[in-house]
């Protein structure tokens, strides 16, 4: 199975905009950029999105893991905050931290925790920020 989402870029870094979009359109040419990313300003940025991904990917992935266990979620809150550290060169997503809530009537806390840590290693985003990342790159020089 394989999803496709984009982003277009104009401009300079400080001055340019960006839109990002998925394959589903549930992003659509959503606008991003610098004050979006590094000024705190309104909007959206790559590591709200990688947070939003990561908090719905491990929710999904721990409602399996519940599952499993005999257990149903009544909810399932999961926060995540992504820091971008400043680093010699550049900047680099340094950490992920997840925050749950979940309302779970009757779960036993030693299975909520096994599911917890199964969930939180084994969902795909977890799993993506390791992986092996490939790229094809055309350039259009052309006037």
């Amino acid at each position: 199975m394989k999803k496709t989402a984009s982003a277009h870029w104009q401009g300079g870094i400080k001055d340019g905009k960006g839109t990002i979009s998925t394959q589903s359109g549930a992003l659509n040419k959503v606008p991003y950029g610098f004050n979006t990313r590094f000024e705190d300003q309104p909007g959206s940025n790559p590591e709200k999105l990688l947070g939003a991904a990561h908090a719905g990917c491990f929710s999904m992935a721990l409602s399996k893991e519940l599952g499993d266990a005999g257990m149903t979620a009544e909810s399932i809150e999961t926060r995540a905050e992504v820091t971008l550290d400043k680093q010699d060169g550049g900047f680099a997503i340094t950490a992920v931290h997840l925050s749950l809530h979940a309302k779970i009537p009757g779960a036993d806390r030693a299975a909520f925790e096994k599911a917890v840590e199964t969930a939180k290693n084994g969902c795909p985003v977890s799993k993506v920020l390791n992986a092996e990342i490939t790229l094809e790159a055309v350039l259009d020089s052309s006037l």
